[in-house]
């Protein structure tokens, strides 16, 4: 017998997501968040490194200190798919059944597929759900000299009923405007509203966000969604949780959520990284494994 009850506490678990989605009850989640592996056919590998004073150190620092440089853990996972859309769709046509007739389902992809998705997102959702498509635009990464590099990523925004959905853009934090000199003082003070474009730095490798874990979202981003899409005791999902930012944004926030991952590394991330958002959202916080296939607290 399953014993996730939507009254239950905030849950992170460690499974295929194939096997939970369908024990997660009809209509539960008013937002859902989803940023899958992209299909880029590549490992994505993200190595930590530290710098400690060292006599044998080779690097030659402030007031003559010789230094050496520590690798630390690599996290790593696959991201290629023989069939990306076999892999992605019946996992969308979950997050339809799973959303409540006022959610909003945020879908975060980038160049290579997000075009496929729109077509596939208007036959499971209808055209007429189909709100937004959102760019994020960052400017640190990969450079290109024979195109013009890539900086940004996909946002898809897709509502259950698009007669009903919910949506409080008052809620959003604002954003300094580019032209501040011309709107005036008090227009300026007050910031304004982010439109569908949005211009957020990626995760700093320097930053108190930094979890280690490749492809993580920056909170930022998350927020807009969770505070636009949700209100104070709603519950969230995304069930290819990575680093758990939406559970750190949602416990923030006040919202209860369900984390789910297959890969150790990020459940762990998970286990170091929640616990504050937890103790934000005043709500307990179990990890969980499933060999079994139920759903557990």
């Amino acid at each position: 017998m399953s014993l996730w009850t939507p009254d239950g506490p905030d849950l992170v678990i460690h499974a295929d997501n194939a096997e939970v989605l369908g024990r997660l009850p009809d209509a539960t989640f008013r937002m859902i968040y989803l940023d899958p592996p992209f299909n880029t056919g590549k490992v994505q590998r993200r190595e930590s490194m530290r710098v400690v004073a060292s006599e044998a150190g080779t690097r030659l620092g402030f007031t003559g200190r010789s230094y050496e440089t520590v690798r630390g853990k690599v996290t790593a996972y696959n991201d290629a798919f023989a069939d990306y859309w076999a892999f992605l769709e019946p996992r969308l046509e979950e997050a339809w059944r799973l959303l409540t007739e006022d959610g909003t389902l945020y879908l975060q992809l980038d160049y290579r597929e997000s075009h496929y998705a729109k077509v596939l997102l208007d036959a499971l959702f209808g055209r007429e759900c189909f709100l937004n498509e959102i760019i994020w635009a960052y400017d640190y990464g990969a450079r290109a000299n024979s195109r013009w590099p890539a900086k940004h990523q996909t946002i898809l925004v897709y509502v259950k009923n698009p007669t009903r959905y919910y949506f409080d853009n008052a809620e959003v934090d604002r954003e300094p405007y580019m032209a501040p000199g011309l709107v005036g003082p008090e227009k300026s003070a007050r910031g304004k509203l982010p439109t569908d474009v949005w211009w957020h730095t990626i995760v700093s490798s320097t930053g108190k966000e930094k979890t280690g874990y490749p492809t993580q979202k920056p909170e930022g981003i998350v927020r807009r969604m969770v505070q636009a899409s949700s209100a104070a005791g709603d519950w969230v999902l995304d069930f290819f949780a990575g680093s758990g930012t939406l559970g750190a944004v949602a416990g923030k926030l006040g919202r209860r959520y369900v984390l789910v991952d297959s890969s150790p590394e990020a459940i762990e991330v998970m286990r170091r990284r929640l616990p504050d958002a937890d103790r934000c959202s005043g709500t307990g916080l179990d990890f969980v494994s499933m060999s079994e296939p139920q759903v557990v607290r």
